[in-house]
């Protein structure tokens, strides 16, 4: 007699993600006709309809709710025993899921991925890109092991460890290098540049310029921290940007950084897990290990 197996958990995890039987099958490295093949198998297995088929997407039916909800803590429970079998088998080791944030990634995750290699050779890294929000869902839901954020997240089922502070820098169009630099106070009153809702350091920036959360449209919008210089450089504005990023966008646009008058704007940065993950101890010990690896530049 069929049975239910993990397949059908997966692929049916994947649609109730992404509502979309073709995403949900280049998601799960499947065909499309293949994976819709496995959720009616599903279906007939439990005798009873988990998906409503529109002609552009799908929404789920009350007991596919409930279902998708209880799959992904079997998946995860699943996860977690292989955790705990690489857990007794030495070093770490296999594959590691890790979160990184847009105003991170690009500048500190090849040094940070050196790193890791030297310490762990049998890591199998695999870093994924994504704003705070989403980042702290995948780790919630076990689709990440770790995240590297900006802290705190304070979490209670979340484990955080600091790695490093860095200072927020001001970038202004080249033909401003001489003038004084502005105290963050004025910052306000100059045309700031933010990155576009969803992103922490947009939030950060808010923060330290003491502006309204939503700043009533007054404040330019960018989608990262690249097109933010890349407008400066035009003369659009000010920005503010994490130090990790100068040496990379401050030779992208005609931009003068700064240093900020004391006390001077900065953000934490750390690594956070599952406090439940069976591996905790171990990425505690990979955390410390990066302390060492990411101040020896």
């Amino acid at each position: 007699m069929a049975q239910i197996t993990m397949k059908h958990l997966r692929y049916f995890d994947a649609l109730s993600r992404h509502r979309h039987f073709g995403r949900a099958a280049e998601a799960s490295s499947i065909s499309q006709p293949a994976l819709s093949l496995q959720i009616k198998e599903l279906e007939e297995l439990l005798g009873a309809a988990l998906v409503e088929r529109g002609a552009r997407q799908i929404s789920l039916t009350g007991l596919g709710e409930e279902f998708a909800l209880r799959a992904r803590d079997v998946l995860r429970a699943v996860d977690e025993l292989g955790a705990l079998a690489r857990a007794s088998a030495g070093p770490l080791s296999g594959r590691l899921r890790l979160g990184v944030i847009p105003t991170v990634a690009p500048y500190l995750l090849p040094r940070l991925m050196r790193a890791v290699s030297d310490r762990y050779p049998e890591l199998d890294l695999r870093p994924r890109e994504a704003v705070t929000p989403k980042l702290m869902r995948d780790l919630a839901e076990g689709r990440l092991d770790l995240a590297l954020v900006a802290l705190p997240i304070s979490e209670p089922s979340l484990i955080e460890h600091v790695l490093f502070d860095e200072e927020f820098l001001l970038v202004r169009n080249a033909l401003d290098a001489h003038l004084p630099i502005p105290p963050v106070t004025e910052l306000p009153a100059m045309p700031l540049l933010l990155l576009e809702e969803g992103h922490c350091f947009r939030d950060q920036a808010i923060a330290v310029c003491k502006l309204p959360p939503s700043p009533m449209g007054e404040a330019m919008e960018g989608s990262s921290l690249a097109t933010l210089v890349q407008m400066v450089g035009a003369g659009i504005g000010v920005t503010l940007i994490p130090e990790m990023a100068a040496e990379v966008e401050g030779r992208s646009a005609p931009v003068a950084l700064h240093r900020l008058p004391d006390p001077s704007p900065r953000r934490t940065l750390g690594l956070v897990w599952r406090r439940s993950d069976p591996l905790s101890d171990r990425y505690s010990e990979l955390a410390a290990g990066l302390n060492e690896g990411l101040a020896a530049k």
